[in-house]
């Protein structure tokens, strides 16, 4: 298996796919899936979406093997978070 290249320095795909899942994904995906991983191909926009990081990659991978992956998690800023949390207010 070939080893895939980023074609983009880390600020331009940082800033494709936050633009991408801005202008065209957000709307889409927001309601009914909070929490959720959005991949999109940054080369053509298409995305998929799963609970699972790597079953949202796959798909989309499977039909983009080229794809340039970007991944948002619904309603939040980070698709990971390290270290500790705080306790939410109920």
């Amino acid at each position: 298996m070939a080893v895939r290249q980023p074609r983009y320095s880390k600020e331009e795909f940082a800033r494709r796919g936050d633009e991408i899942y801005e202008s065209q994904v957000r709307q889409q995906v927001e309601t009914g899936n909070h929490g959720k991983i959005v991949a999109i191909d940054l080369e053509t926009g298409d995305f998929e979406i799963d609970s699972s990081e790597i079953a949202a990659c796959d798909r989309l991978e499977a039909r983009h093997p080229e794809a340039q992956v970007w991944m948002v998690r619904i309603g939040s800023r980070y698709v990971r978070r390290f270290g500790g949390r705080t306790k939410r207010a109920m």
